[in-house]
């Protein structure tokens, strides 16, 4: 059975075939299997070409679909593959690269048309892609490989399933996270904002959004004290030296932001994550074997210099916390710690009510210069955190490529309320870095040895968690977390007084309550409400004055008895501290 992803991959070369039918100066670059489907990016010379151009394409892309019954490959010598792409440097590029790389050049034909590919395809797309299982997408630029300085391409987007009801199912979904965009909710409920003059992907959260951020990493810090993290704070710049020893100075030094100084000639930069901080603390006092585990937890700022293109809300940031955390232990203490982490992130996930999975991320084991460390380091690594999944029964998948560079890890995989995934928190096992610093503990026998290091986080970026938070709940967040628990709504100005005291008396209790006495009319404030998406809406009117009551309203479960202003805050209030 064919693969979706083979699908997706066949169907771009069904589309570059759609352009060159209609384009022939067209020349074709490269076209990718994606995850909901597949793109193309191609140089039109020139020509413009549009949304509105598409359904000729796709109509082109169906007709020629019953045609395609057999994919063949050919090898070829580079000579030869110059040939077939005349006047094609993006192709050109792509065989000086392959021949480099001492590989076998390919050229898949199917339909009658041929396209440089290393091969994964449908082998008899006209039986195999139902014709209404695609369609095209959308238009957009694109630099060629990615680079700025490359020539600007022009990419179009297909969606592509397995069946209809696959891609009707999809097309639903991203219509209810249009509605659901944490961008647009933020922007109408008064969360954040965003400065072309302090910079792009830099949030400033309001007094309401900043709440919601604090109660994310609230429950952070508690679920840190539960596992025995102690909370360090450390500084945001940092020299070069200090990566350059944890090995990101190689990896991630494209993506970091520097920083100069007037005094100093160092070379500093914008701390991208906090784990060689870590590493220092951790050496500056002596551990034996009984201190072991050290546990750190910080919220520090991070800055990554994301391309701008990349940048997206809260999901793709320059500027961001994590709820993060560095486990230095010994290797018989790995297993326990592993465990305690898994458990404290099913609690974190199950509060926010988010299913989840987990990911195995692995080394890419044909790409081994890419990671830090020995064969037998990673296989022991990777040994144990698949055993450990196994054991638990907790269930996963294995992702090879996906591990970070010094170690495997545990990606956990939320599932939105719309079935959306993102991943958030991690869980990483590194046998590589403290070597590198060469951190020790003395042992049981008076040895020197070297501790184990876990990176963890329980969700992520509070910051980025927010956004899929916002998204997850449409805005109407629970509770314990919204900017606004309780709004009170006078009927008249003669009801004012008593609203007032209401609002008084649960804001002491600590629980966010506001007071709306304004001019409007009683539906109107209602209707308000209700937009705001605010939990309870308590109405205050003559009877409510006279018994000293309240009309209560839940956004969740309708109208209520009417109660007293000690049994509703005693209410709210159990409500709050369950994080129900």
């Amino acid at each position: 059975m064919t693969s979706l992803e083979h699908k997706r991959h066949t169907l771009a070369h069904l589309l570059a075939q759609a352009v060159l039918e209609r384009y022939p100066e067209a020349k074709l670059t490269l076209g990718p299997a994606i995850d909901t489907g597949f793109y193309y990016d191609i140089d039109f010379g020139g020509e413009k070409v549009s949304d509105t151009d598409l359904a000729d394409l796709e109509g082109a892309m169906r007709s020629h679909l019953a045609d395609w019954t057999n994919f063949t490959a050919e090898e070829v010598d580079a000579a030869t593959a110059r040939e077939r792409f005349p006047g094609n440097s993006f192709k050109n590029e792509l065989i000086d690269e392959i021949t480099g790389r001492g590989e076998t050049i390919t050229l898949y034909t199917c339909g009658g048309f041929t396209d440089l590919c290393r091969g994964g395809h449908a082998e008899n797309p006209a039986s195999e892609i139902a014709a209404d299982s695609f369609k095209l997408d959308r238009v957009a630029g694109a630099y060629w490989r990615g680079d700025e300085k490359n020539p600007m391409l022009t990419r179009i987007y297909g969606l592509a399933f397995d069946t209809k009801s696959d891609l009707d199912a999809y097309l639903t979904q991203r219509e209810e996270a249009k509605k659901r965009d944490h961008r647009k909710i933020a922007k109408e409920q008064g969360l954040l904002v965003f400065s072309d003059l302090v910079g792009s992907g830099m949030p400033m959260y309001t007094p309401k959004g900043n709440i919601i951020r604090s109660e994310i990493i609230r429950l952070s810090r508690e679920l840190n004290e539960e596992l025995g993290f102690g909370e360090v704070h450390t500084p945001n710049v940092n020299k070069g030296e200090l990566f350059k020893k944890s090995g990101h100075y190689d990896q991630y030094k494209e993506d970091m932001l520097t920083v100069t100084s007037q005094y100093v000639e160092d070379e500093m930069f914008l701390k991208p994550m906090n784990c060689p901080q870590h590493t220092q603390i951790y050496a500056s006092a002596p551990r034996s074997y009984r201190d072991l585990p050290v546990r750190y937890s910080d919220f520090a700022v991070l800055y990554r210099d994301e391309r701008p293109g990349e940048l997206s809300g809260l999901t793709r940031l320059r500027s961001f916390s994590q709820d993060d955390g560095h486990i230095f232990c010994r290797e018989d203490q790995i297993e326990d710690e592993l465990k305690h982490v898994l458990e404290a992130i099913k609690k974190a996930l199950a509060t926010y009510r988010i299913q989840y999975w987990v990911r195995l991320s692995l080394r890419d084991p044909q790409k081994k210069d890419k990671y830090l460390g020995e064969d037998a380091i990673w296989e022991k690594a990777q040994g144990i955190m698949r055993d450990l999944l196994k054991r638990e029964g907790i269930a996963h998948k294995e992702a090879e490529g996906e591990a970070a560079f010094y170690g495997p890890k545990m990606d956990i995989m939320a599932v939105d309320a719309i079935g959306r995934e993102w991943q958030i928190s991690t869980i990483q096992l590194d046998l590589n870095m403290p070597g590198r610093f060469e951190l020790e503990y003395t042992a049981e026998d008076g040895t020197k040895k070297t501790p184990v290091m876990i990176h963890r986080a329980l969700v992520g970026s509070p910051d980025r968690f927010m956004g899929v938070l916002i998204e997850h709940y449409a805005g109407a967040f629970p509770t314990w977390l919204a900017p606004v628990q309780v709004r009170v709504l006078s009927v008249a100005e003669r009801h004012a007084a008593y609203a007032k005291e209401v609002t008084e008396a649960l804001k002491a209790a600590r629980v966010r309550a506001e007071l709306d006495d304004s001019n409007e009319s009683l539906g109107k404030k209602i209707r308000d409400g209700k937009t705001e998406k605010i939990p309870y809406l308590l109405v205050v009117g003559d009877k409510e004055v006279e018994a000293k009551t309240l009309s209560v309203e839940s956004r969740d479960k309708g109208k209520q008895d009417a109660m007293s202003v000690e049994a509703f805050r005693d209410q709210i209030l159990e409500e709050i501290k369950a994080r129900a």
